[in-house]
């Protein structure tokens, strides 16, 4: 299989051997370090465990652990890779170099790939994911608390030299990620990464994140927990904790609020020892305030305490496919997390993709990209950028997955331009685009006259066309490329940022313009503001999936949806993933 490809097998018994640490952090944080790893191999016939002892480069091959020089016999595969500084798993053995030394890993965060129930959890065993990530947390703290004969791995990661000096000693870390594990899980990996944003005074962008990018409440402390052990790194993270406490919350139980109120005690006794009177001040007022909100579990609210995106401020994924012109049917391609201040965050990039390649090409980095954004009852929009000559290009029908929905089908898709025409100097875009998501709006049909084309009318009478009008392209995708692209090019320039574009008419009595003009009509009346159009267009996708004759008509039909405020990065700014 392809990496990451890490398996997770269900076991129906318990077993005798302790449970083995997890790193908090992604693996490609230790690049450059040294790591000792162990594996079963077959001797004179029988098994024999073999462990490196002595400590190995660790270096990054993609998205794998690229092991040292050390000899991988056949049969370790699947043994831990270990961090001998810090006391802790960050890998699995996958594979050995063929008439060589050494081999690849794969890093124990592939897990967080691992697929979520859909909507909100129901509880811990509803996601995988969490259930083992709170057994492990648990199983360690309980492991601390219960000496016995045996040393833990708190034990060995207290006698490590390097443990010295981090915000917190492995007893403590143990400690926090048991009481964390007590919570029910963040909603989702999308609001886990704003909470990490406002714990570190970020709003807006929250900066490069790992890939695969945090889940849990124990993967955001390992993105805190690399620091220099000064009481501002403190600061931070007890911080974090109390947004674990107030956090918005898929389930909850009736032990709920006795697990917040411990990891509260242990928050207070911690600032007790080692911070200031004034921030122990600021934390008495934080839980003072989480005890006083009521709307944690009712999603559809918005929280007083702004860990939800304000309106507006939701993350959405940018896909750009620029063609290959001297390279038929083959494209560059970035995919990134777009934020509401124009922020950019790169998730992957590929160059000379073939189009029939693309959706394998695409599968993971958007995949990833949507986790980083989606919210369980709110999946982010795709902005699909393509040269003007591939509006055409219509992504929203394909399946990352074969045989599963479309991607228009799953979440909203709009379409953006590379290479728009720029407005004239008598053109107010902005104006347009702020009456249309804040006054009403309109169809107008600028090139269809009873079901016949015409051209698109000139700019100036296109610019005296109210500020509620929303054009109506009923035969974009049948004139020839020249037509086509003049029409659109004097829409943009006249500055419309929202249009309705027909690619394709499709077949049968759907595809009539007139029930085209009258359909589309009456969605952009009811929709209200140009804000809810891209939800109303992925509500018709879902209708012609679930085969729903009254929604044909908007087969083939693509949303031109280009914020003026938010250009485009630009060529090379997504080209650079983290």
């Amino acid at each position: 299989m392809p990496p990451p490809d890490l398996a997770l097998i269900r076991l129906d018994s318990p077993t005798e051997h302790p449970c083995a640490y997890l790193a908090e952090r992604v693996s490609k944080r230790f690049d450059g370090g040294k790591v000792i790893w162990a594996g079963w191999t077959e001797v004179d016939g029988e098994l024999e465990l073999v462990v490196s002892a002595r400590g190995h480069d660790l270096g990054m091959v993609g998205s794998q652990i690229r092991l040292g020089d050390d000899v991988l016999t056949e049969g370790m595969s699947g043994g831990p890779v270990v961090d001998p500084r810090r006391g802790q798993v960050i890998g699995v053995i996958k594979s050995r170099t063929v008439g060589g030394s050494g081999g690849t890993a794969v890093g124990t965060e592939a897990l967080r790939t691992l697929p979520g129930p859909p909507g909100l959890l129901r509880d811990e065993a509803h996601d995988t994911y969490q259930a083992v990530c709170h057994a492990h947390d648990r199983y360690h703290r309980d492991r601390h608390h219960h000496p016995g004969p045996e040393d833990s791995w708190t034990d060995v990661q207290t006698r490590l030299e390097k443990s010295a000096g981090r915000v917190l000693g492995p007893a403590q870390r143990a400690e926090l990620l048991g009481l964390l594990a007590e919570l029910p899980p963040p909603v989702s990996t999308a609001g886990l990464l704003d909470l990490i944003g406002r714990a570190e005074g970020r709003r807006g962008g929250r900066g490069p994140q790992p890939v695969p990018a945090p889940r849990s409440w124990r993967d955001g402390l390992g993105e805190l927990r690399e620091t220099h052990g000064g009481p501002a790194d403190l600061e931070l993270v007890l911080r974090y904790c109390m947004s674990a406490v107030a956090a918005e919350r898929p389930y909850t139980t009736q032990d709920t609020p006795r697990a917040e109120y411990e990891l509260w005690q242990w928050v207070r006794e911690l600032a007790r020892d080692r911070l200031t009177r004034s921030f122990r001040g600021e934390l008495r007022q934080l839980w003072a305030e989480s005890r006083e909100r009521t709307d944690r579990e009712q999603r559809r609210t918005e929280p007083v305490y702004g860990e939800r995106p304000r309106p507006g401020e939701r993350a959405g994924v940018l896909l750009e496919l620029e063609p290959r012109g001297w390279e038929r049917d083959t494209y560059d391609w970035r995919v990134g997390v777009a934020h509401f201040n124009g922020e950019v965050d790169a998730i992957g990039d590929g160059t000379g993709t073939a189009l029939r390649d693309l959706t394998a090409a695409l599968a993971g980095p958007l995949t990833e990209a949507f986790r980083q954004s989606d919210e369980p009852d709110e999946p982010a929009v795709l902005q699909v950028a393509l040269a003007q000559a591939e509006l055409g290009l219509d992504v929203e029908r394909w399946s990352l997955v074969p045989g599963g929905p479309p991607l228009g089908v799953q979440r909203p898709v709009v379409v953006r331009c590379l290479d728009p025409e720029a407005p004239d100097g008598e053109t107010d875009e902005q104006a347009r685009w702020d009456h249309l998501h804040t006054v009403g709006m309109r169809t107008e049909d600028v090139d269809c006259q009873d079901g016949d084309w015409v051209p698109v009318e000139v700019e100036e009478r296109l610019r005296s066309l109210s500020h509620e009008t929303v054009p109506l392209l009923c035969h974009y995708a049948q004139r020839p490329e020249a037509e086509a692209a003049e029409g659109f090019a004097r829409l943009t320039r006249t500055g419309y940022r929202v249009l309705l574009l027909r690619r394709s008419p499709g077949t049968g009595p759907e595809a009539l313009c007139a029930d085209l003009h009258r359909r589309a009509a009456r969605v952009v009346t009811e929709a209200r503001t140009a804000s809810q159009l891209p939800g109303k267009i992925h509500e018709l996708r879902k209708g012609v999936w679930d085969k729903r004759t009254e929604a044909y008509w908007s087969d083939r039909v693509a949303l031109f949806y280009d914020d003026p405020r938010h250009p485009l990065p630009g060529p090379g700014l997504l080209l650079n993933a983290p």
